[in-house]
């Protein structure tokens, strides 16, 4: 379902048999990353903590070729003893918990895996002599609310709800191992992720095209004003595996970089722009629910444009006409 495409620059030469971990990779950015990882001729370990049999990675080829390591990226034995035996050389840490709304019901399990997860992989790594890179999958909650728009790196990380604030702290703690004991550790900060294989199904966008689907009107839990930016899993990966390629280069390490499309979009705009995709007439149904959410965010991605010649591959449009397809093949097999 929605292969990868031609647009994403593979390095073999740098990528072929290199030992990696990824965790998280069951998950929507990790499943495309793993996918991607695998097709480059890279080794590919997998930290798997749950059972998620419908997860995009075993549907797709790559799914089986990957050693998969059960554990909690919370159990720092777990991943040492990951990294140690299958003698890791770049790590990704994707795993985290996700969702805001359950981070503002459950905020000690999102505690538990965005920042002791954080803290006990970059333990377990600073303990393991063939880590040479580690790339931290920060985000644009990390840096809370601001006046001043959009967010560029220096601004200050100050969460003040709980997925926030477990952003804001697992970031700060990256940086600390980096600043402290010299770990080659950088940090991606990116909005807020679609595209085929989110199963998490009160986003908007995965939310809206199954609605549609089943002839609902889609639900928007805010009143529809709120602002993000969204960004397109592929885009993501490319930027994940561009930043890996050139942590060797000075002034890497250490850094935080913004990972974006530098659209501003409203999730009633977007809803609609699924809707016209989807060619369909119906008329979401807005809820006017949210709290705790941050109001108006979005990025700049200068900093990644000239230090690391990174530039996103697909427009809005283009990203959405496939994560369609994906779901419309996706549910139609799931219910045959």
């Amino acid at each position: 379902m929605s292969p990868w495409d031609d647009r994403l620059p593979l390095d073999r030469a740098f990528w072929q048999d290199r030992p990696v971990l990824v965790t998280g990779a069951t998950g929507l950015v990790g499943s495309w990353l793993t996918e991607a990882l695998v097709r480059a001729g890279a080794e590919v370990v997998a930290l798997v903590r749950d059972g998620v049999p419908r997860s995009r990675l075993w549907q797709v080829e790559a799914g089986r070729k990957v050693a998969v390591v059960r554990g909690a990226v919370e159990d720092q034995a777990a991943v040492e003893r990951a990294l140690g035996e299958y003698e890791v050389e770049t790590v990704f840490h994707l795993a985290a918990q996700t969702i805001v709304g359950i981070a503002n019901r459950n905020p000690v399990s999102t505690f538990e895996s965005n920042i002791k997860g954080t803290w006990s992989l970059l333990e377990a790594c600073r303990r393991t002599p063939t880590v040479k890179r580690v790339v931290f999958a920060s985000s644009d909650k990390a840096y809370g609310d601001h006046d001043v728009l959009p967010y560029d790196e220096s601004a200050a990380l100050q969460g003040r709800h709980p997925y926030d604030v477990s952003k804001s702290c697992s970031d700060l703690i990256a940086q600390s191992y980096h600043a402290t004991y010299g770990l080659p550790v950088a940090i991606t900060r990116c909005g807020n992720f679609y595209g085929g294989g989110d199963l998490n199904w009160n986003r908007i966008v995965p939310g809206t095209i199954r609605s549609v689907l089943r002839g609902d009107p889609p639900i928007i839990r805010s009143d529809g004003s709120y602002i993000r930016d969204y960004f397109y899993v592929k885009d993501g990966v490319h930027a994940y595996m561009t930043l890996a390629q050139q942590m060797d280069k000075p002034g890497v390490a250490g850094q935080a970089f913004n990972f974006s499309n530098e659209l501003q979009v409203d999730v009633l705009a977007l809803t609609r722009q699924i809707l016209s995709v989807m060619q369909s007439d119906l008329q979401p149904k807005i809820l006017n629910q949210a709290s705790g959410e941050i109001r108006h965010q979005y990025l700049t991605a200068r900093k990644a444009r000239e230090r690391l010649n990174w530039h996103p591959l697909y427009t809005l449009d283009e990203a959405l006409v496939e994560t369609v397809a994906w779901y419309r093949a996706f549910l139609a097999d799931t219910h045959r």
